[in-house]
Formats: structure tokens, C-alpha cells, sequence
């Protein structure tokens, strides 16, 4: 959901609507913008840090209007509401708030979140985002879930694995012209979107990075989303995704490239398999700890 074109309390209802008629299974991704020229199209002028600053007034009313019990007024930046109030309420408590972006002026509103969403990088650079982002929500008493998204390429072998990512690149640089892309590496203005810069940096680096994230696919379309590969068997994908969860990644958002058929891949083959290796890692961190250690980490 993008800010700006709805009334919060109004998209707040809507929402609280879609939940109860789903019984608890919405949740909102709310998505700032990064690009003017893509805001502009439906009427938006705000600038790139502004709409981060509306971004986190919009949360912080979803969530009053889902859990107030009696009408309230909310006079911010952006937004200035008289008598808010919804008959309408979320199935549960509320409904869970994703919400992400790369830029300086994105981790202040990560406070207002329930799960701070970001593109795969790394794990050096997913380590010290995440190190970023509590340094802003913890001072707050917040401390919200981590979400990494990839595009997982899977085969049998390893070797036929990366055949097939050289294929999809192959693809997406033939395809590239014809959508008015500028591939890496030419005369063509960086993206907006900080988030598309630096996977765009990243993949002009070098093409691998860790064992097997895969960015060429990232350079070669500008980045425009979840271009972040990692290519290998399901047992080799399912133990690089662990690594991150390691770092404190608790929800890994997957999409492929051949949709039909890496939904039946991922669930067969790739999550049984994350699903074990999460397991293994919260008991032996159980067992590391001791009885009298936190709460089981949640995946």
C-alpha cells in the first residue's frame, strides 16, 4: 500500500475489512515511493524524504484507528483527523505493518513497524542494516522482525543451477531494450530508489557475492525490486538463507522467475529444508543458552 492516495483511516478500515472477511490473514506492506516520477503518475509531489516522514504518520494512524477504543484526533505533518474511529476492527488485535526502505530517511519511521523489509544484499551489508535499524527503534522500545527478499534459482546440481541463472540473465538482457531499460554498465542515470542503487553498486563489484548471491540479474534490469538471486541446489539455497536468519532474519520472502513451477520447488524442495536447519539452529541455541536463556527465536 502507498501512502498518499488513501486516507489512512480510510485504508485502515478498508483493511480491518479484508482481515475479517480473510480471519486474520492480511497484512500491509507499506511502500513509500522511490521514485518522483512514478508518484507523480497518480498525483503524488512530495519529495523522496517527505514521503518517508508521511510514511511513518500513516502507520501510526492505521494502528490507532485498528486499536482505539474511543475517536481520536491526530494533527502531524501530513495528516490532520478529527474524530477518527472504525466500527470495523482487524480479526485479531491488529493486523502486522511491513514496511522498508534504504535511505537515511528511511529508518526513523522503522519504529511504527511490525517487520522491516529489505531487498537481498550481502550478509556484511544485511548485518549492519539491521544494526542501523535498532539503533533507531531501540531507544523507542521496539525492536520490530527483519524480512530479506530473494529470487531462489534451484536445480539438481549446482552446476545446472548456474546454467540456468546465465539463462535468466540472458533473458532479462534481451527483454531489457524493449521495457526502455539501460543495463548496467552503460550511460543510463542511476535509479531513485536507494535500495536499487546499492544493489546496483553491488552487482558492478562483481557478480557473486557470499557463496552464491547472484546480482547480474539486479544490473542488468536497474533493479527495479526483489532482483536478488541465490542460485544453487535446495540443500545449498536452504543453508545461505540460514545464514541470514543467523544475523537475526526471521522472515525470507521468496518469489521466482518461473512462478508456477518454483512455487512447487520452493515448497517441496527449498522450505522443508530452511524449516529443518531453523529448528536445528533455535535448539542448539537453546541448549548453547540454557534453561534460564530468553524466548525461542521465531521464525
Amino acid at each position: 500500500h502507498r501512502p498518499g492516495f488513501v486516507s489512512p483511516s480510510l485504508a485502515a478500515r478498508k483493511a480491518a475489512t479484508l482481515d475479517q472477511f480473510s480471519k486474520g490473514r492480511i497484512a500491509l506492506h507499506i511502500i513509500s515511493g522511490g521514485h518522483d516520477a512514478e508518484q507523480a503518475r497518480d498525483g503524488d509531489y512530495l519529495k523522496h524524504d517527505d514521503r518517508y516522514r508521511r510514511s511513518a504518520e500513516f502507520m501510526q494512524i492505521l494502528r490507532q484507528t485498528w486499536t482505539s477504543t474511543n475517536p481520536f484526533d491526530f494533527d502531524g505533518e501530513f495528516y490532520h483527523l478529527k474524530n477518527t474511529y472504525s466500527d470495523v476492527r482487524p480479526w485479531s488485535e491488529t493486523i502486522p505493518i511491513y514496511y522498508g526502505g534504504q535511505s537515511q530517511a528511511a529508518l526513523d519511521p522503522a519504529r511504527y513497524c511490525d517487520t522491516f523489509a529489505m531487498w537481498g544484499e550481502p550478509r556484511a551489508a544485511v548485518a549492519q542494516k539491521i544494526r542501523e535499524v535498532y539503533a533507531v527503534t531501540d531507544p523507542h522500545n521496539v525492536h520490530p522482525r527483519i524480512s530479506v527478499s530473494f529470487r531462489p534459482i534451484l536445480a539438481e546440481t549446482e552446476g545446472a543451477a548456474w546454467d540456468k541463472a546465465h539463462e535468466i540473465l540472458a533473458g532479462v538482457e534481451g527483454d531489457a531494450p524493449k521495457q526502455g531499460i539501460i543495463p548496467l554498465g552503460s550511460e543510463a542515470p542511476r535509479p531513485e530508489a536507494v535500495g536499487s542503487q546499492r544493489l546496483m553498486d553491488l552487482a558492478a563489484e562483481k557478480d557473486i557475492h557470499d557463496e552464491r548471491l547472484y546480482l547480474p540479474i539486479a544490473g542488468a534490469s536497474g533493479a527495479p525490486g526483489n532482483t536478488s538471486a541465490l542460485v544453487g541446489t535446495p540443500e545449498q539455497v536452504a543453508n545461505a538463507l540460514a545464514r541470514y536468519y543467523d544475523l537475526g532474519v526471521s522472515t525470507i520472502l521468496i518469489r521466482g522467475f518461473a512462478p508456477f513451477e518454483d512455487t512447487i520447488d520452493y515448497g517441496r524442495e527449498l522450505i522443508p529444508r530452511l524449516r529443518a536447519l531453523v529448528t536445528e539452529h533455535d535448539a542448539t541455541k537453546e541448549t548453547t543458552a540454557g534453561p534460564a536463556s530468553g524466548t525461542k527465536a521465531h521464525a
